[in-house]
């Protein structure tokens, strides 16, 4: 199982916590077996569910500029059309992703293209599944354009046990889709803002994955369809 680098610090911090406890445990409970016993399970607990949470396993990206990638894996909780206020200030199809704690909390590029919007915002810690943790939590704002001038904006929003939302792009930026784009700690929720007419490919409740899943297929240019 591969590990993300995101896991390191606090998978090497698990290993102290369990090493003091067990120590601990051992020094002044020396006879104590059921206690041991039941340090040792709760111990080994915590180190396959730290270990779980940060595994990034190796997937094959189908790439298509026609199709929108999802961003991460978990459950799809809303697909609506809604006003996007931030930036494309416009009507948008909006599909929201809910991850718990035991889905792969990698992020990557719904679609290629170039970074024409970056904005990191301090916030609440709503649980992610709430209607205004979109707007009110602790969130990324991305916006990507591709060949065809098409742009999906997505966010990383932080939820009530995430604390931590990573990213590894920048406005100017060229990305791929199904590339990491980022990272977010402990359960959390990713929206992605598509253009309308755009035809979604997935349904309320649907488990999907993280680059691997078709959100949606975007419609032709206008140009080629003149053509």
């Amino acid at each position: 199982m591969t590990i993300h680098k995101e896991g390191y610090t606090s998978i090497a911090l698990t290993i102290l916590v369990i090493f003091v406890a067990n120590a601990v445990v051992q020094f002044y409970y020396p006879s104590a077996h059921v206690i041991k016993w039941i340090v040792y399970i709760l111990s080994a607990a915590l180190f396959l569910i730290i270990l779980q949470f940060f595994r990034s396993p190796k997937i094959h990206i189908a790439v298509n500029d026609k199709n929108v990638l999802c961003p991460a894996d978990g459950k799809v909780v809303v697909i609506e059309e809604t006003d996007e206020t931030e930036f494309l200030k416009d009507r948008r199809i909006q599909i929201s992703v809910f991850m718990s704690p035991v889905n792969v909390h990698v992020n990557r590029n719904p679609i290629s293209g170039v970074v024409k919007y970056f904005k990191y915002h301090k916030g609440k810690y709503l649980v992610a599944w709430h209607p205004k943790s979109s707007t009110e939590n602790e969130r990324t704002t991305v916006a990507v354009q591709n060949k065809d001038d098409v742009t999906v904006l997505f966010r990383q929003i932080a939820g009530a046990l995430a604390r931590r939302i990573v990213w590894y792009v920048k406005e100017g930026d060229k990305v791929e889709q199904g590339q990491q784009f980022g990272f977010i700690k402990f359960g959390s929720r990713v929206d992605v803002f598509l253009p309308l007419g755009t035809k979604v490919k997935v349904g309320i409740g649907e488990v999907v994955k993280g680059g691997r899943t078709v959100l949606a297929e975007l419609s032709e240019p206008k140009a080629a369809k003149k053509a």
